[in-house]
C-alpha cells in the first residue's frame, strides 16, 4: 500500500512537470501521461484494468464530466453563438467521413461485414473531449477555435454513442429507422441543454445558501454528478448537460436573467474565481489519472491490425486537414487553422463503447474491440507528434501549403519563431 501512495505521490509531481514541459516544448502531457500507463500495464504488466475493478471506470466519466463542466466554465455566450455553425459543418462532416472512411478499410481488410465495419465507423467516428479539451486549453488557440473544438467532441460524442447503439439493435433486431435515430440524436442534445441550463440557473439561485455551510467549495462539483446522472437516466446526453451547466453558471447576466422578476436584484450568486481555480485543479488531477489509466487500458493486438489501425488514422487525419481548409473562416490565424486539423484523437467514449458488439453477441466483436483501442493510441500519438512538430519552421510550411486560404499572412523571417505561449 505505502508503494501504491509513494507512486501516487510522485505521479501527480511528474504531471505538473509534464504540463510545464507542454508549454515549453509543445511535448503534449496527456501523450506522455498514457505511455506511463502503457508500460506499467500492457508492456510490464505492473496493473491491469481489472485491478481497479469498477471504480477505474468511473474515475474515467468522473473525469469526463469534470473535464466538460469546467470547459464550459470558460466559454463566452457571444463566441458560443458565433461557432455553432462552424461547429455543426466541421463537427458533422468529420465525423461522417470518419465513419465511412474506417468503415471502407474494416471491411476491404479486416474483413468484416458492412454493418460491423460501420459499427466500428461509429465507435471512433468523434473527437475525444478528454483528450481535445486539455489540449486545446494548453494550447492557448484563439476564442473561437477553442469553442468550435470543445463543441465538436462534446457534439461527437452523442453522435458515436446514438449511432453505435441504433446499429447494434439493427444487427440484433433486423432493421433501424433513420427517422428514429435522428429524433434520439436531437433529443439527446436539446433536452440535455435545457436540463444543463435550466440546471445552473437554478443552482446560481440557491448557491448563497448553500455557501452557509462549511467546506462547500466541492458542492458544485457535486451537483454537476447529479445533473448529469438525472440527464443520463432520462435517456439524454450527460456530457452535454455538464458542458451547459458550466457555461450557464458564468454567463447566468447574458442570458437575459434581468427581464425575469423572479431573478431580478441581488438572487444570483455568481461563481467566485476561487471555486474557478478549484474546479481547474480537479481536472489537472483527474486528467492526470484518466491518461495513465487510458494507457494501462490498452490492448495490443496482432501486427496486422496495428497497420490497419495505422492506416485508418492516417486517412481520417488526412481527411480533416481538407476539411479544415474549406470550413474555417477569415478569424482563424493560421496556427488556429493548423491545430484545429489536428485535433482528431479518440477517447473514452471509444473506448467504453469498443466493448458493446461483443456483448451484443457480434462475431467480430474481438476485432472490433481491438482495433478501436489501437485507433484510440495511435490518434492520440500522431495529434501529439503533429502538435509538437508544428513550430518547426517546415512543419509550418507545409501547413501553410495545405492550408492556402488561411495562411498568406505568415511571414517568412518569423515563422520559426511559434510557441504555445504566443497566443
Amino acid at each position: 500500500m505505502s508503494q501504491i501512495i509513494l507512486l501516487v505521490g510522485i505521479l501527480i509531481f511528474v504531471a505538473h512537470f509534464l504540463s510545464q514541459l507542454f508549454r515549453k516544448t509543445n511535448i503534449p502531457d496527456v501523450l506522455v501521461l498514457m505511455l506511463i500507463g502503457m508500460v506499467a500495464g500492457p508492456v510490464m504488466g505492473m496493473v491491469a484494468p481489472e485491478d481497479f475493478g469498477k471504480v477505474g471506470s468511473v474515475i474515467a466519466t468522473i473525469a469526463l464530466v469534470v473535464i466538460l463542466f469546467e470547459s464550459g466554465t470558460s466559454l463566452d455566450l457571444k463566441v458560443l453563438g458565433g461557432s455553432l455553425g462552424m461547429t455543426g459543418k466541421l463537427g458533422l462532416i468529420c465525423f461522417g467521413l470518419t465513419v465511412f472512411i474506417v468503415a471502407v478499410i474494416g471491411e476491404s481488410f479486416l474483413h468484416l461485414s458492412w454493418l460491423s465495419a460501420f459499427i466500428l465507423g461509429a465507435i471512433v467516428g468523434g473527437t475525444s473531449s478528454a483528450v481535445v479539451i486539455p489540449m486545446v486549453g494548453a494550447l492557448s488557440l484563439s476564442d473561437k477555435p477553442s469553442t468550435v473544438l470543445v463543441l465538436e467532441s462534446a457534439l461527437t460524442d452523442v453522435l458515436c454513442i446514438i449511432l453505435v447503439f441504433a446499429l447494434l439493435q439493427a444487427g440484433t433486431q433486423g432493421g433501424v429507422a433513420p427517422g428514429k435515430v435522428l429524433g434520439s440524436v436531437l433529443a439527446a442534445l436539446i433536452f440535455a441543454l435545457v436540463i444543463g441550463v435550466v440546471g445552473g440557473l437554478g443552482w446560481l439561485l440557491v448557491l448563497r445558501k448553500v455557501r452557509n455551510f462549511p467546506n462547500t467549495i466541492s458542492s458544485t462539483v457535486a451537483y454537476v454528478f447529479i445533473i448529469y446522472g438525472i440527464t443520463e437516466a432520462m435517456g439524454f446526453s450527460g456530457a452535454i448537460a455538464a458542458l451547459a451547466l458550466g457555461v450557464s453558471l458564468t454567463n447566468h447576466d447574458k442570458l437575459g436573467l434581468s427581464h425575469i422578476k423572479l431573478l431580478q436584484g441581488d438572487r444570483i450568486t455568481p461563481i467566485t474565481e476561487t471555486e474557478l481555480l478549484f474546479y481547474r485543479e480537479a481536472v489537472f488531477l483527474l486528467k492526470t489519472f484518466f491518461f495513465v489509466y487510458l494507457g494501462i487500458s490498452i490492448h495490443f493486438g496482432e501486427a496486422r491490425m496495428m497497420l490497419i489501425a495505422a492506416a485508418m488514422v492516417a486517412v481520417v487525419f488526412a481527411m480533416r486537414i481538407v476539411v479544415t481548409r474549406f470550413t474555417v473562416d477569415n478569424s482563424y490565424t493560421p496556427r488556429d487553422a493548423a491545430m484545429t486539423s489536428m485535433m482528431a484523437p479518440k477517447g473514452l467514449a471509444a473506448a467504453v463503447l469498443a466493448g458493446l458488439p461483443s456483448q451484443y453477441g457480434f462475431v467480430a466483436g474481438e476485432a472490433i474491440q481491438d482495433t478501436t483501442y489501437m485507433v484510440v493510441l495511435f490518434s492520440i500519438i500522431l495529434c501529439a507528434v503533429l502538435v509538437a512538430a508544428y513550430p518547426s519552421k517546415y512543419v509550418q510550411r507545409i501547413y501553410q501549403y495545405l492550408l492556402p486560404g488561411n495562411a498568406a499572412d505568415i511571414p517568412d523571417e518569423g515563422v520559426d519563431t511559434v510557441s504555445p505561449n504566443d497566443n
